[in-house]
C-alpha cells in the first residue's frame, strides 16, 4: 500500500466489506437492445433509450460537425444549439437552454432561481442533482414525505419528478400546483408521455413554471434542457453556473437531438406503453412485485436482489440490482426498463428468466 494514499485505501477496503463497491462492466451494443456484457451476449433491460433510438439510422448519420470549442458565451455558440432550442422551445412555447446533461441543468436551474432567503420544498425521493442543486442554492430546504405534498405556507419553490426512476411512480402533480413555483424534472417522461411527449405534468394538466427534461434517454444523443419563462433564459445565460463555466454541446450532438425529436412521435409513444403493460402482467402472473405504472419496472427482490440480478445475466438478460444506498434497506430491487425496441418475445422470455431466478 502507498501510505501516501492510505486514507483512500481505506476507504476502499471499507466499502468493499459492507459490499458497496461499484464496478463497471463492459457494454458492447450489438443491436438496438442487445449487448456484449462482460463477454455474455444479452438481452438489454436497464438502458434509458425509451423509444428505441439511440442507433437509429437518421440519428447516427446526423452526427456531423465538431466540438464547440468553447463555452456559448465565447465562441461555442453554433447554429445547431439555436435551431435545438427553437425547436424545443416551440414544443413548449416557452424558451429552451441547454446543458451538458440533466445532472448540470438541475444545478443550474435551482441555483439561479433560488437563494439563501427562499425556502424550497424538496420530494423525499428527488434525485442527487436536484438535492446537489437545493445545496448550491443555499435555500432552505423542506423534506417532503414522497408522494405527500405538505408544503409549507411562504414557500418559495416546490421541486418534484415527473416520473421516479427508482419506483417507477408518477405523483399526483396538481395537488403541488400552489402560489408557489413549482419545478418538474422530466428526465424520464420527455419525449415518452403526455401530449406530444411533453412530459408528465402535462399528461395532467399541470404547466410547471420550470421544466427539465433531457436528451440523453428518450432521443437517444446526451445533454438536457431547461424551459420556463423568458426571464428564467436571461438569468441562467448570465449566472448559471454549469452554463457560463463549460463548453457548450458537441455540434454533432446537437443535431442527433434534432433529429431525434422529429422521430419521437406518438407511434413510437404507444409501442412503449404496450411494452409496459405486456412487462407489467407477465410479472403480475408469476407473482413478482413490480412498482410503478410506467416504463420504468422497479422489482422488489430484497436481500437476494445481486443474486437475482446475476442469475438474469446468466440467462442471457441484463437488468442490475439496486441497493443501499441508492434505496432504503429492505427495499432492494432489480431495475427493469422498458424500450419501444423490445419485442414481445424478449418481454415474455425476461419474464420467464426472472421467474427461474426468483425461485430459491
Amino acid at each position: 500500500m502507498n501510505e501516501r494514499y492510505a486514507s483512500l485505501a481505506r476507504r476502499v477496503e471499507a466499502a468493499r466489506a459492507d459490499g458497496l463497491l461499484r464496478r463497471l462492466r463492459l457494454v458492447e451494443p450489438t443491436g438496438g437492445t442487445t449487448a456484449r456484457v462482460d463477454g455474455r451476449d444479452v438481452t438489454l433491460f436497464c438502458t434509458n433509450d425509451y423509444l428505441g433510438l439511440a442507433d437509429h439510422p437518421e440519428i447516427v448519420a446526423a452526427y456531423r460537425g465538431s466540438g464547440a470549442g468553447a463555452s456559448r458565451l465565447i465562441s461555442g455558440n453554433r447554429p445547431a444549439h439555436v435551431a435545438l432550442e427553437e425547436a424545443i422551445g416551440a414544443l413548449y412555447g416557452r424558451p429552451a437552454t441547454l446543458f451538458g446533461s440533466g445532472f448540470t441543468a438541475n444545478l443550474a436551474l435551482l441555483s439561479t432561481v433560488l437563494g439563501p432567503d427562499d425556502t424550497v420544498a424538496s420530494d423525499a425521493l428527488n434525485h442527487a442533482s436536484i438535492i446537489d442543486g437545493v445545496r448550491l442554492s443555499g435555500a432552505k430546504k423542506v423534506i417532503l414525505d414522497h408522494g405527500r405534498p405538505d408544503i409549507p405556507t411562504g414557500t418559495r419553490l416546490a421541486v418534484v419528478e415527473g416520473l421516479y426512476s427508482m419506483d417507477g411512480d408518477i405523483l399526483d402533480l396538481p395537488r403541488y400546483f400552489g402560489d408557489h413555483w413549482l419545478a418538474v424534472d422530466e428526465a424520464h417522461t420527455f419525449a415518452c408521455l403526455g401530449p406530444g411527449g411533453r412530459g408528465a405534468a402535462l399528461a395532467k394538466g399541470v404547466v410547471p413554471d420550470f421544466l427539465m427534461g433531457t436528451l440523453g434517454k428518450a432521443l437517444g444523443v446526451v445533454g438536457a434542457f431547461v424551459v420556463g419563462p423568458p426571464e428564467l433564459r436571461d438569468l441562467l445565460v448570465s449566472f448559471g453556473r454549469s452554463f457560463v463555466y463549460t463548453t457548450g454541446l458537441p455540434e454533432p450532438v446537437a443535431r442527433a437531438a434534432l433529429v431525434g425529436l422529429r422521430l419521437a412521435n406518438d407511434e413510437r409513444r404507444e409501442r412503449l406503453a404496450h411494452n409496459a403493460r405486456r412487462l407489467r402482467v407477465g410479472l403480475w402472473q408469476i407473482g413478482a412485485r413490480a412498482l410503478g405504472d410506467a416504463h420504468v419496472v422497479p422489482v422488489l427482490t430484497g436481500e437476494r436482489t445481486m443474486a437475482v440480478a446475476e442469475a438474469l445475466l446468466d440467462r442471457g438478460y441484463f437488468a442490475p440490482g439496486i441497493r443501499w444506498p441508492t434505496v432504503p434497506q429492505g427495499q432492494e430491487r432489480v431495475r427493469i426498463t422498458v424500450s419501444a425496441a423490445h419485442t414481445e418475445d424478449q418481454i415474455d422470455g425476461l419474464v420467464e428468466a426472472l421467474d427461474g431466478a426468483l425461485r430459491p
